[in-house]
């Protein structure tokens, strides 16, 4: 072999080593890369998320709490999360996802290719445009999140695991479910968690619901919710906003025309609301209801044993109110108690030391401190101070110190400068109410508003409270009367004192409040539309205390009475759920219908738990119900509701009942319509604290108007369904006189005209 040969041969075989070493170094990369996915597959380096994990992240679901129309009242939660699917997102912000964040996002399965060399140029060259991370990657990182503390090895592993992840969720699920999934598992900010938290937070919408807009700021969020928060960083926000927009333009979801003029836009925060348990809609009934569900998830269990939890599972709670009627009553108790009666309170009690305190002046300043003492030992401040293990003149320094406080106003919360004692003085000078509207043929309850405000006053006074319900209770007694079948509407008694012999031989007799008609012969019907003590007397002593609650227990009233001829001028301390219960039973034709309050609860799935059917005992017969409900009208007629007629200018068939009890501590109306009934109670914390006169202080002047704000706005929203007609008559033949103006009409137009005089001087 020549020396040109040899060399040929010498070069052949060198390059055939060179091609012999590059590929056994591929295929030695090759079988790593394979042998090093086949132990991130079998966990040689840390555990994966099974399929099963997969399925089912664990994530804490909030629990959802809708109205009857659809509209969220506020959730339960830990994390404020809960879950949507593709159907329920808005096109808009899917377009504008994609857009921002994955734009070959049909394409690619889970890992994005051409992504992986944009990055790996940009490492190369330091000219970085982007991240090569896929959506798909991003929802495996968001089911399973990174330790904090990994180091870069364990930082390159956890990446692999997070390819792998991405292979498995794309093999398993459609490209919509992957969408829906990562929206659900960002977080936004603000307390919020997954796309239909955040609306709801931002905008108070559902994600279908989102206009462009918002859509395109929703989108541009998730990548940094604290730099784009358009609360924190508006200008960030709207930035990043208007670089989605234009990225949806560049892809053709919108048009340039479109981006120029939505560009434009400013953001709209101000239906931006963090969704907690003080805040929104239905406060103190969501309050109301989370005890309810405590008690609800004891006997409730998934199929793993383990009872439900509010606040992980991701609940769907159906409940009967209506959210337009509860902001109706919501409007209606802030409108009087704002703009009428707490001025008119403040005003009233102007000058005087002890205000707002009724006492006999020698027992004021005692009566008072200890008032005041009670209510500082009942305050969450001094139950934290003696938990700290603080004497008690430690205590009592801290509540004479002034601090910086936030406390309510009817304007608005103010923050200012106060001792803790001189606070618990300013809230006794606010009088609180409450009002229950419930449906009249179902017992559904539509509204339910607890007092003024849940941030500064969490006792809930629909059904916590028990407060004496004067004049309210005599229907219980009047209803006896009509069941016995030998009285009416129009049967008439002498307007004369009654008393009733006690067990000790004593006797009780009641005073009247009115000097009306005295010694003459009345009806029924004038009697209690007059609240006339003389004739409650009377038919006490007729059918006594004992069958007097025998028919309330009936009706659904279970708080303690005293079995005392008192209780026929309203002694009994009941709650407002009680007694809309069983006024309702008028209404009703004589059955009682438990008010409810959820018709159904399913699960994170939709699939339903329970359904709720509430509970019905028939209490009267349909005839003396009507009676009843004949008897009540006269209240609104020509009664202690008149101002009904005169001043709010009802003219449609109403029963009602006002209630005043001693010393003007409680006001109380009932107002019954052929679909809603509805009570309202106002009165102050401490029953010392009232108005000083029966004029300020009455039920008509308290309660009544809050029923008459209500229905206006009721009656005002057809959509609602409200009827204004009359109530539906017995089926049998009623041949019972119901007029009884025929048999007195002087005297009832007599009644009327000194009643409007009154309210007119009042």
């Amino acid at each position: 072999m020549n020396e040109s040969e040899q060399r040929i041969s010498t070069e052949n075989k060198t390059w055939f080593n060179y091609i012999f070493k590059l590929w056994l170094l591929f295929f030695i990369g090759l079988a790593a890369v394979i042998l090093f996915f086949y132990g991130i597959t079998n966990e040689w380096f840390g555990e994966m998320p099974s399929f099963e994990e997969l399925e089912n992240p664990e994530t804490n679901q909030a629990s959802q709490i809708y109205a009857a129309d659809g509209a969220v009242l506020g959730s339960y939660y830990i994390e404020n999360r809960s879950n949507v699917r593709f159907r329920e997102l808005s096109p808009d912000l899917i377009n504008a996802l994609l857009a921002i964040e994955d734009i070959r996002f049909a394409e690619h399965s889970g890992i994005d290719e051409r992504a992986l060399l944009r990055v790996a140029w940009g490492v190369l060259t330091g000219n970085s445009k982007g991240g090569g991370s896929t959506l798909t990657q991003q929802l495996a990182k968001n089911l399973f999140p990174r330790d904090e503390n990994l180091s870069t090895i364990q930082l390159v592993i956890r990446k692999f695991q997070e390819w792998v992840t991405a292979t498995k969720l794309e093999y398993n699920y459609s490209k919509e479910e992957i969408i829906a999934m990562y929206l659900n598992t960002v977080a936004y900010g603000s307390q919020s968690f997954g796309i239909k938290s955040a609306s709801l937070t931002f905008f108070n919408k559902l994600p279908d619901s989102l206009l462009l807009e918002e859509a395109a700021l929703m989108a541009g969020v998730v990548n940094a919710p604290t730099r784009y928060s358009p609360v924190r960083n508006p200008d960030n926000a709207l930035n990043r906003r208007n670089l989605v927009l234009l990225k949806m333009a560049d892809y053709g979801f919108i048009t340039n025309e479109t981006y120029d003029s939505v560009s434009q836009i400013p953001i709209d925060m101000s239906n931006y609301g963090i969704m907690d348990h003080a805040s929104g809609q239905a406060t103190y009934f969501r309050e109301f209801l989370r005890g309810e569900l405590h008690e609800w998830s004891k006997q409730h269990f998934k199929a793993d044993g383990t009872p439900y939890n509010i606040y992980r599972d991701g609940l769907r709670i159906y409940t009967t109110i209506n959210s337009r009627m509860q902001q109706y009553a919501e409007e209606a108790v802030r409108e009087h108690m704002a703009l009428d009666l707490q001025p008119a309170f403040f005003k009233h009690w102007e000058g005087y030391s002890n205000a707002p305190f009724v006492f006999p002046e020698k027992e004021a300043t005692e009566e008072v401190e200890k008032i005041l003492k009670q209510a500082v030992r009942r305050s969450d401040r001094y139950r934290l101070l003696r938990k700290a293990g603080l004497s008690p003149d430690s205590i009592k320094r801290s509540f004479s110190t002034p601090v910086r406080m936030r406390v309510f106003s009817w304007d608005g919360p103010i923050d200012t400068l106060l001792t803790p004692m001189d606070s618990i003085r300013y809230y006794k000078f606010y009088l609180q109410a409450s009002l229950l509207s419930i449906d009249s043929h179902t017992g559904f309850v539509r509204a339910y508003v607890g007092g003024n405000d849940y941030r500064f006053f969490q006792y809930d006074h629909v059904t916590q409270a028990r407060r004496q319900v004067g004049s309210t209770f005599k229907p219980f007694l009047y209803t006896l009367a009509m069941q016995e079948g030998e009285y009416s509407p129009c049967y008439k008694v002498p307007n004369i004192s009654y008393n009733v012999q006690l067990y000790d031989g004593t006797f009780w007799e009641p005073r009247n409040s009115s000097s009306d008609r005295i010694g003459e012969e009345v009806t029924l019907k004038w009697a209690l539309a007059n609240s006339n003590n003389w004739i409650s007397a009377y038919l006490i002593k007729r059918f006594s205390p004992q069958a007097v609650i025998q028919l309330a227990r009936k009706m659904g009233v279970t708080s303690p009475i005293d079995p005392v001829p008192a209780i026929a001028l309203g002694t009994p301390d009941l709650s407002l759920y009680e007694m809309v219960g069983a006024m309702n039973t008028f209404a009703n034709q004589g059955v009682y219908v438990k008010p409810i309050f959820i018709t159904h609860i399913e699960d994170k799935n939709g699939n339903v738990i329970e359904r709720f059917v509430p509970e019905r005992n028939e209490v009267l017969d349909e005839v003396s119900a009507y009676k009843m409900i004949e008897l009540m009208k006269g209240v609104v007629e020509s009664g202690t509701g008149v101002r009904l007629r005169y001043k709010y200018g009802y003219n449609n068939p109403i029963a009602g009942k006002t209630g005043t009890t001693q010393n003007q501590s409680d006001g109380w109306f009932m107002g019954i319509t052929p679909d809603l009934t509805t009570g309202i109670w106002v009165g102050a914390e401490d029953r010392s604290v009232h108005f000083r006169t029966i004029k300020l202080g009455q039920g008509a002047n308290m309660a009544l108007p809050i029923w008459a704000l209500y229905m206006k706005k009721v009656y005002n929203d057809p959509s609602l369904g409200i009827s204004q007609g009359d109530f539906k008559k017995p089926l049998t033949d009623v041949s019972i006189e119901f007029d009884c103006d025929k048999y007195d009409a002087q005297q009832a137009l007599k009644d009327r005209n000194q009643q409007r005089q009154f309210e007119e001087d009042f």
